[in-house]
C-alpha cells in the first residue's frame, strides 16, 4: 500500500467520524435534558458501565465528569456481577452504555440496579433496545455507519459516544457554575495545578531579598541594590514606607543615554512614579497574564497600605513552571 493509500483512507475515516459528530447533534433533545437533569440533581455519584470499546470510553467519561464538578467512577460490568455492585447505592445514577443496547454483561445486572433504587441513563445507538426501554432516560448516540470499512470495529460510534460524553459533562459544569479555582483543586499536580493554586506569596523574594531603597536616594544606590538582589528593579519608597515608585534595567538604559550623573541624581527624578503592582495572593497565573499584557518583565507585590512586600521577575515564573 503506498503512502498516498494511507492518506486517503485516513481522509475517510476522519469525514465519516466528523460526518458522526453532526449527526448526533439531533439527540441533544429533551431526553439529553432529561439526563442531564438526574445527574444535576444526583444526591450521590455518577456510576458508569460499559463492556469493550465502550467501557474504554465509560472510563474516560467518569473521569471527565469527575474532573469537572460531578463525582462519578467507573464500574466494569463483569466485575459488578461478581461483587462490584456493592459500589452502587440508591442515591446514585448509573450510566449505561452500549451502542447495541443489548450488551449481555450490562444487561445482566440491570434488574439488580433496579432493586437497589438507583437511577439509570442508557446511552446506546439504539432507542427501541432493551436497555434503552428499562432506563429513567436514554441518550441517542446512533451513527450511520462505523468508519471501519467491515462495520465491524465500533470507530465512528465510539467518537460519538465520547463527544456526547463531553457534552453532558460541560453542560453540568456550567450548571454548576464550576469555576477554574474548583478545577484546579482536582487537578493540583503538573504545571496545570501550578498555574491555578500557586500564589505570589509562594514564589515571590520577600524580606531582606525584597530590592528596596528610599527616594532620596541617588541612582547609584538603585544599581548597587539591583546588583545585590538580581531581579533587574528596584522598588522605590518614601519615608513612610509605601511605595513612590519603580526603578528597572530598562530604565538605567534610557537614563544613560542622557548622560545623568547616577553619583548625584535622585533617584525619585527618574523612577517610574506609576507603576504595575501585586498583591501576596494574586494567583501567580493572574501575575503572568498582566506582566505579558503590560509587556513588563517583572511586579513589586504590596500590601494593603501599599508597603512593598515581595517582587518576583518572568525568571521566578518559569523556574515555578507557570511560565
Amino acid at each position: 500500500m503506498t503512502q498516498l493509500n494511507f492518506i486517503e483512507q485516513g481522509k475517510r475515516v476522519l469525514e465519516i467520524e466528523r460526518q458522526a459528530l453532526l449527526d448526533i447533534t439531533q439527540y441533544l433533545d429533551e431526553n439529553f435534558n432529561q439526563a442531564c437533569q438526574l445527574m444535576y440533581q444526583c444526591h450521590g455519584r455518577i456510576i458508569v458501565v460499559g463492556m469493550g470499546k465502550s467501557g474504554h470510553i465509560g472510563n474516560k467519561i467518569a473521569a471527565t465528569l469527575a474532573s469537572t464538578g460531578t463525582p462519578a467512577f467507573f464500574v466494569h460490568p463483569g466485575e459488578a456481577s461478581h461483587g462490584d455492585l456493592g459500589m452502587i447505592t440508591r442515591d446514585d445514577v448509573v450510566m449505561l452504555i452500549s451502542n447495541s443496547g443489548e450488551t449481555s454483561e450490562v444487561l445482566n445486572i440491570i434488574p439488580v440496579i433496579k432493586r437497589i433504587g438507583a437511577k439509570m441513563i442508557a446511552m446506546t445507538g439504539n432507542p427501541e433496545s432493551s436497555m434503552a426501554n428499562w432506563a429513567d432516560a436514554h441518550v441517542c448516540i446512533k451513527v450511520s455507519q462505523e468508519a471501519c470499512p467491515l462495520g465491524l470495529a465500533p470507530t465512528a460510534s465510539t467518537t460519538a459516544t465520547l463527544a456526547m460524553g463531553d457534552a453532558i459533562a460541560v453542560a453540568l459544569l456550567e450548571t454548576r457554575g464550576f469555576t477554574a479555582d474548583d478545577f484546579a483543586l482536582s487537578h493540583p499536580g503538573g504545571s496545570l495545578g501550578k498555574r491555578l493554586l500557586l500564589c505570589l506569596k509562594d514564589i515571590m523574594h520577600s524580606g531582606p531579598a525584597t530590592p528596596m531603597i528610599n527616594d532620596k536616594q541617588c541612582i547609584k544606590d538603585a544599581l548597587i541594590e539591583m546588583s545585590a538582589k538580581g531581579l533587574g528593579m528596584t522598588a522605590i519608597v518614601d519615608d513612610t514606607g509605601q511605595l513612590a515608585g519603580l526603578f528597572t534595567d530598562g530604565d538605567l538604559r534610557r537614563i544613560l543615554e542622557q548622560r545623568i550623573d547616577i553619583h548625584s541624581t535622585l533617584i525619585s527624578t527618574v523612577m517610574t512614579r506609576s507603576c504595575t503592582t501585586a498583591t501576596a495572593d494574586m494567583l501567580a497565573a493572574e501575575a503572568l497574564n498582566i506582566m505579558e499584557n503590560k509587556r513588563i518583565n517583572g511586579l513589586i507585590v504590596v500590601d494593603n497600605k501599599h508597603h512593598p512586600i515581595g517582587a518576583l521577575n518572568m525568571q521566578d515564573l518559569l523556574k515555578a513552571g507557570v511560565l
